[in-house]
């Protein structure tokens, strides 16, 4: 038998199946529809199993093959459409050998799992014991020798599909992101009650032995203090936390919000609960505090955009990981900065689960190790943020006066990129000015200080409350601005901003003899240097809640929308906002529109609505092209339609760029500031300072010099628009739109 396996010549799969299982996460059907449609595009027969590993274990039903309309209108959706369960008989030898036989049954030899760390080991296990399993089986009569020839070996992929984020091999898990809104939006709102009453909220989040949530919902919503089982609260934390939120109430803070991890225990291993916290300040304080449980409506509701397009992702490349190697280890598939990678699953599953026994054994410093730098660093920074009041001046060192000012159009996040200047800056021992209304402002002089509480509650708050803009200063302002900057004993200047902010901090940066640092926040996302700019993950949130309000709108209608997104010469926004919402079409900046591809996608929708289809929606990026407008478009395809269906334009125009910043905007804005500040007072202090760009890139935050970038930031220079990471989803996006049509 082994012989034959041995000589056996390994061939890609032919039939695939795709659960969930374990906890729920908005995304997995993201995730689903992804797994079917690229199974489906590739030649494969899919199944879908219904009920998790318990419905691989029951067979019958709950195993069935699945066509693309199966996995239509599934993107808003929360939870998982194919159910999930926890299986204890998936547990026992023999629940795993039914769960063979029901695949073998069905030719089914590849595997994708959708779930946490147990649902991923469990198939693990089934994976390494398939052969005796089915030798088993050939034993006991349920199947036959040749059943077993033809499936000698399962291939196996894992996706991560868990909203506490605690997962190796991923920077993000499926369903995370959708758990920091919900979290996000519930202190926001609780902030307000709060303020009115100057009470103190204690909430529960979730997460296990994983503070990621509780750390970047603080992060993402200015709360004052975090309990998280990476970093426990020592002997005394009773006290600290008190003197925290004592000192806060000395200084004018009306609340406090104090976020507790579900897991999180003491330095003696006893677990730190919300009623705890909340009786501590009761009695210490005399706090009129309340204790709120988030609990499941972290896992519910549609999930975000970012949960769309990760599990989208994620699917396609478990698939081609299938098809490209069959015979390989099975593998984790995940997502570091904007790339897909693998790791051996196993093998990511052990390191997750050591993360707890390190906690367990006190070993707290290897654990936030583990978690990664970013984790680590987000903490530090997050205790500089909740401080009441700044640390004093090193001795020896300068105190600095550093500008900041907003240039470009208005980003959710520009006021939560404000606040950590300022903050950060002051726990520096410096002085922060704001500009107000951007270089027109510089040039008039409208200079003040801030102090440390005069952006409070500014993280969420949405615009931009320093003013902004597209002044650019021309040749004959530069000499003015000098004068400003000298007379207010300006050391450095921080622009956050878009692209005509950049290019005024381009302008000033040569001329002047002070550092300029750039902040990148448009919601465009067409900047330099950064892959992300802050805004522009709100803006693709708002694009998603109203284009799944338009297809509600138009499903019971035979009708075809034509959305006009924003962008100007970039299409992100378009095509990830078609990715996300299932767009069927989706016309770039990038690529223009031609009368033939109109006439190409006209036949299809054409096609489509003959057939019984009810739904159409096409996203074009409103740069796309000068005459073939949205409403050219609309006209056009009402005209030829042929009575099949009706065609309405829709413009979304600026609420894409109002509303409050999403938790990735307030964190992006959070962590590429602080690191921006932290190079402009080193670049002040330096004998020959230099200006720069702050951005992210790869999931890192690196400097590029600003001298470098003049042609990418100058609107007069003809350049076609930049080709950015998210092109190459652009296969993606239209194989699986293929399935709508």
């Amino acid at each position: 038998m082994l012989m034959r396996q041995s000589c056996r010549v390994p061939t890609a799969p032919v039939k695939l199946a795709v659960l969930t299982s374990g906890g729920d996460a908005a995304g997995m059907n993201a995730a689903v529809r992804a797994v079917v449609r690229s199974g489906l595009a590739a030649g494969l027969e899919v199944f879908a199993v219904y009920e998790g590993l318990q419905g691989l274990v029951d067979g019958g039903d709950r195993i069935r093959s699945v066509s693309s309309a199966d996995v239509g209108g599934v993107l808003h959706q929360g939870g998982t459409f194919l159910g999930t369960a926890r299986c204890a008989d998936f547990r026992l030898r023999d629940g795993r050998r039914r769960a063979a036989r029901n695949l073998v049954e069905r030719d089914v030899d590849a595997l994708v799992v959708i779930g946490g760390d147990g649902s991923l080991s469990g198939a693990a296990e089934l994976r390494t014991e398939w052969p005796e399993l089915l030798d088993e089986l050939v034993g006991d009569g349920a199947i036959d020798q040749t059943q077993v020839d033809r499936h000698r070996r399962l291939s196996l992929v894992g996706i991560v599909g868990s909203i506490d984020n605690d997962m190796f091999g991923t920077d993000m898990t499926i369903g995370a992101d959708t758990a920091l809104h919900r979290i996000t939006e519930a202190v926001d709102a609780l902030q307000s009650t709060a303020s009115s009453h100057q009470r103190t909220f204690v909430v529960e989040v979730m997460g296990r032995n994983c503070g990621y949530l509780a750390l970047m919902g603080s992060l993402a919503t200015g709360a004052n203090f975090v309990l998280i089982p990476e970093s426990p609260p020592g002997p005394d934390w009773e006290t600290a936390m008190c003197d925290v939120l004592h000192s806060g109430r000395g200084i004018g803070r009306r609340a406090n919000i104090v976020l507790v991890a579900e897991g999180v225990r003491d330095i003696n291993g006893q677990p730190v609960t919300a009623a705890h916290v909340r009786a501590v300040l009761e009695e210490r304080l005399g706090e009129d505090a309340r204790v709120t449980i988030l609990g499941h409506v972290q896992r519910g509701g549609s999930p975000s955009a970012f949960d769309r397009y990760l599990g989208t992702v994620l699917g396609y490349a478990a698939v081609h990981r299938l098809l490209g190697s069959p015979d390989g280890e099975p593998q984790l598939v995940g997502i570091q900065g904007h790339h897909v990678t693998y790791s051996p699953l196993t093998e990511c599953v052990a390191r997750t689960r050591s993360i707890a026994s390190l906690i367990a054994n006190q070993n707290f410093d290897a654990a936030m190790a583990m978690r990664g730098g970013s984790f680590t660093d987000s903490y530090r920074l997050l205790r500089t943020i909740v401080q009441a009041l700044p640390r004093h001046l090193e001795p020896g060192r300068r105190a600095l006066r550093l500008a900041v000012l907003h240039g470009g159009d208005p980003a959710p996040g520009m006021n939560a990129a404000v606040r950590v200047a300022l903050r950060v800056a002051m726990d520096r021992g410096h002085t922060v000015l704001a500009v107000a209304d951007g270089f027109r402002g510089l040039l008039a002089g409208r200079i003040e200080p801030l102090d440390w509480m005069s952006v409070s509650g500014w993280v969420s708050r949405p615009g931009a409350e320093l003013g902004t803009n597209r002044f650019v200063p021309c040749a004959d302002d530069l000499s003015d601005i000098a004068a400003q900057l000298e007379a207010h004993r300006v050391d450095g200047l921080l622009v956050i901003g878009g692209r005509t902010g950049y290019l005024g901090a381009h302008r000033l940066g040569d001329r002047l003899a002070i550092p300029v640092v750039c902040v990148p926040a448009s919601i465009n996302n067409d900047l330099p240097a950064s892959d992300l700019s802050i805004g522009a993950d709100t803006a693709l949130n708002s694009i998603v809640t109203d284009v799944d309000k338009i297809k509600q709108s138009a499903v019971a209608s035979h009708r075809c929308f034509v959305v006009e997104v924003m962008g100007e010469r970039c299409g992100f926004l378009a095509l990830m906002g078609g990715m996300a919402t299932g767009a069927e079409r989706v016309y770039l900046p990038e690529e223009g529109i031609t009368l033939e591809r109109l006439s190409e996608d006209l036949d299809a929708l054409r096609a489509g609505f003959a057939h019984g289809k009810r739904l159409g929606l096409v996203i074009r990026g409103d740069g796309a092209d000068a005459l073939y407008t949205t409403s050219f478009i609309v006209s056009l395809f009402n005209h030829e339609s042929n009575g099949l269906f009706d065609v309405r334009g829709a413009i979304l125009g600026h609420v894409q760029d109002g509303g409050q910043p999403s938790p990735f905007d307030r964190i992006q804005a959070t962590r590429l500031t602080a690191a921006a500040v932290d190079h402009l007072i080193a670049q002040a202090g330096s004998d020959d300072p230099a200006s720069a760009i702050v951005g992210m890139r790869e999931g890192r935050i690196e400097f590029t010099p600003l001298r470098d970038v003049s042609d990418l930031v100058d609107d007069r220079v003809q350049h076609p628009p930049a080709s950015g990471w998210w092109m190459a989803l652009r296969p993606l996006a239209d194989m699986l739109a293929a399935g709508e049509r």
